[in-house]
């Protein structure tokens, strides 16, 4: 399991950024959620994409999913639909590879009434409205969610992010860019903020999907303080994974309800659903891909604590974390911008960010002023790796919605919250119109 994680370790000139984000699918005749079946619905969408070339993936007969050139088009629980990008060298090829997907997809929904929202919340269907989607393993976490947890369910069936996926290239590449982008997470989180409404109303929060986050399951989610430690690496990671119980075990396509049990037992032969089994390495990459802390290791490390936005923050995201992580000289500088952070202040900025947003304060400073260095040393790293498009400029035009937050003090949440007191006169059917990809 180990020498699994390290792996993913690759000279400099092989690392790949991936991105993945979701969107929330709804009838344009009546704002409600689209159903798996139907005429307007998942399902048809899965169907009409296929003319892009994207082949079919099904599970028990369900058409789930489709896959073309190392990327995907993949449904969470209730109905979000997301691509998961292929690696690509910059970020260029990121953004065209986002554009090409959503005028795909604009392209099938406008001919069956359909359009996707760019918020990282439903803002008005309620949890017991959202339609569930036919996969096994979603049965079995949505039924665990509810014994550790108050909002697993919400996180299911109502969120939606954007997520980087990135490289590293040792043992300990991996643990400074797991350090700083655990520590810079908050950060993004709040500048990314993009989730103000629930069930029709404010909710208090600029990204409550963060919120959901911090009362989904604590033996899976977090701040993982433990990578801070001296003498972290991979075996740690291991270790933890170990101990964060257990969802399924999929055997021939079906998924066995495994929720709460041990996968060091596992390992040993003793899980008593399958006596004297002992775990794939398969089994493993099933079981870290359950594991949802703010930033993941499996052979890559997951950027994970932002809302999904508008078009252009599809492109901002992995822009932000390549600058960051991906030239030696950024990530030594973000390095010494947060190594002296105590676990308490990393947490109360875990804690607080979702509620407060880019206003949260910090050592005397807002996170907007956090946000501005590290936009700083992004557009450096940027910079540095000069990867241009055919009209020579380089991955920095992708910071620019993100310096306009910064020097407004205002996130997507933040807009979306003066629009809803003022021009949308507290009407939510408004971000059906203005939230849309």
């Amino acid at each position: 399991m180990v020498d699994y994680l390290a792996a993913g370790s690759k000279p400099k000139t092989d690392w790949r950024i991936g991105t993945e984000h979701e969107k929330i699918g709804f009838s344009t005749k009546d704002n409600l959620p689209l159903p798996y079946e139907g005429p307007c619905s998942i399902k048809a969408m899965l169907e009409g994409l296929q003319r892009f070339d994207w082949e079919p993936v099904f599970e028990s007969g369900n058409l789930i999913a489709l896959k073309r050139d190392g990327a995907s088009v993949s449904l969470e629980p209730g109905g979000q639909f997301e691509l998961s990008g292929a690696p690509l060298e910059h970020v260029h090829q990121t953004c065209a590879e986002v554009s090409r997907h959503m005028r795909e997809v604009r392209e099938v929904a406008d001919e069956m009434g359909a359009a996707f929202l760019s918020l990282g919340f439903r803002p008005d269907t309620k949890l017991e409205d959202v339609p569930i989607m036919p996969k096994g393993r979603y049965k079995i976490m949505r039924d665990y969610m509810q014994k550790v947890g108050t909002m697993g369910r919400e996180m299911m069936f109502r969120t939606c992010t954007v997520q980087a996926n990135l490289d590293f290239g040792s043992e300990s590449d991996m643990v400074k860019k797991f350090r700083v982008s655990l520590a810079l997470q908050p950060i993004a989180t709040a500048l990314f903020a993009n989730s103000p409404f629930t069930d029709g109303k404010l909710n208090g929060y600029k990204s409550f999907r963060s919120r959901i986050w911090m009362d989904t399951d604590p033996d899976r989610t977090g701040m993982l303080p433990f990578v801070f430690d001296e003498g972290f690496g991979f075996e740690q990671y291991v270790d933890y994974a170990l101990d964060v119980p257990m969802y399924f075990v999929n055997r021939g396509g079906e998924y066995l309800n495994a929720a709460g049990k041990s996968f060091r037992n596992f390992i040993n032969g003793k899980l008593d659903i399958l006596p004297g089994e002992i775990a794939t390495m398969q089994d493993f990459e099933d079981h870290l891909s359950v594991i949802f802390p703010e930033v993941r290791l499996k052979q890559f490390l997951e950027m994970r604590g932002c809302d999904t936005g508008h078009w252009d923050e599809l492109c901002s995201m992995p822009a932000y974390w390549t600058g960051l992580l991906y030239d030696q000289s950024a990530l030594d500088a973000a390095w010494d911008m947060v190594k002296d952070w105590t676990a308490e202040e990393r947490q109360a900025l875990r804690d607080e960010v979702p509620m407060h947003g880019l206003q949260t304060k910090f050592r005397g400073m807002t996170i907007n002023d956090l946000a501005k260095q590290t936009l700083e040393i992004s557009r450096a790293g940027l910079n540095s790796r000069a990867m241009l498009n055919a009209h020579g400029e380089n991955e920095t035009i992708f910071l620019q919605d993100l310096d306009a937050m910064v020097a407004a003090k205002r996130s997507n949440a933040d807009r979306l919250i003066t629009k809803f007191n003022r021009e949308w006169s507290g009407d939510i059917s408004r971000a059906y119109k203005e939230c849309v990809f």
